[in-house]
């Protein structure tokens, strides 16, 4: 993955796309943190994929909660260049019928059962599982 985006970079850099460029930099910036964060804990110094994909998701996230400042400042097109690198996501009724697995396999009943319903979709669920969306599925279901 990371290779892939390196290349990307390149491409950017030679058909002058200032925004992709950026927005590029920002991404292999983000994992030689992560890189560094991890050889300074011991661990290998090369970064898993799962863990690039995490870290793009979590700078979608950051930046779809700042979506107002991302507009005005004409950033919005960094979270489209990124999500290009994200596994497709599940549509809402794909994720709507994985939340009903989950809570009937936790038996979970209200919604001070959520944590375990969650935990359980992080253990056994892909990383093209939105689960911003599935939290609020969930919560919806065990209201009910």
């Amino acid at each position: 993955m990371k290779d892939i985006i390196t290349n990307e970079l390149s491409k950017a850099l030679k058909n002058g796309d200032k925004e992709r460029l950026h927005t590029l930099r920002l991404i292999i910036a983000a994992i030689k943190d992560k890189e560094i964060a991890s050889r300074s804990s011991g661990e290998d110094s090369e970064i898993l994929e799962d863990t690039i994909i995490q870290l793009l998701k979590k700078m979608v996230k950051q930046r779809n909660d700042s979506i107002d400042m991302f507009e005005k400042a004409g950033r919005k097109l960094e979270i489209a260049i990124i999500n290009e690198f994200l596994p497709k996501q599940l549509s809402e009724d794909e994720t709507a019928t994985i939340c009903d697995k989950a809570i009937s396999a936790t038996e979970a009943s209200s919604l001070k059962e959520i944590g375990k319903v969650i935990k359980y979709l992080k253990d056994n669920s892909s990383s093209s599982l939105d689960m911003s969306l599935a939290s609020k599925l969930i919560k919806e279901k065990l209201q009910n």
